[in-house]
């Protein structure tokens, strides 16, 4: 849990405000993209877990006019601007790729598959680990069945017992894999971002 007095000296979240994001989450998805290029414009782009919109925000202004952002989450999303938003429970796979099929009208593919969910945190940092690697693997499972051939995905996971069993499952289906910390991820954090590259199926 993160103090108000904590946040004021968080340059992040200060400039999260000044620049008009939802969240300060929004400067992770920024340096990752700026690293590692995984999101160009024209890119159709689902982020699951999307509440309250910030990775939203940075997608849509990566893939411009040209390109689709789809919000997936079971919380309730303020309306973004050119973003589709679809209230869904990612841990039901299935339902989930069938809202965004049907909301692709006929375009079953998509070009990045992005996750910043996070569990509700219990203070239990086992269990709390356990529901973030759940949340990972069902944001894998449904890039899995929407990714085209040679499409990217980056998730979120804590540190912990499962990280090596996400890690690996997502070296197996991508060319290239890498585990990131942003800068904009707080030092005390346990989180990790886990990129895969060119996707191998489809």
């Amino acid at each position: 849990m993160v103090k108000r007095t904590d946040l004021k000296s968080d340059r992040f979240y200060k400039r999260a405000k000044e620049w008009g994001y939802r969240s300060r989450s929004a400067f992770k998805l920024l340096q990752i993209a700026n690293k590692f290029e995984v999101i160009k414009e024209g890119d159709v782009v689902v982020d699951l877990g999307a509440a309250p919109g910030g990775w939203s925000q940075v997608a849509k202004g990566l893939v411009g006019e040209s390109g689709v952002v789809i919000s997936v989450d079971l919380q309730h999303i303020e309306k973004i601007e050119g973003v589709e938003i679809i209230k869904s429970d990612i841990t039901k796979e299935e339902e989930t790729v069938t809202a965004i099929k049907d909301l692709l009208k006929g375009r079953d593919l998509v070009d990045i598959v992005i996750s910043d969910a996070s569990p509700k945190l219990s203070g239990n940092r086992s269990y709390d680990h356990f529901r973030s690697f759940e949340l990972s693997e069902s944001a894998l499972s449904i890039a899995s069945a929407l990714l085209i051939r040679s499409g990217n995905f980056v998730a979120k996971i804590f540190q912990g017992a499962y990280y090596d069993k996400f890690y690996r499952a997502v070296r197996e289906k991508f060319r290239y894999s890498r585990a990131y910390s942003p800068e904009a991820s707080r030092k005390r954090s346990a989180e990790v971002y886990v990129i895969g590259k060119w996707y191998l199926y489809s």
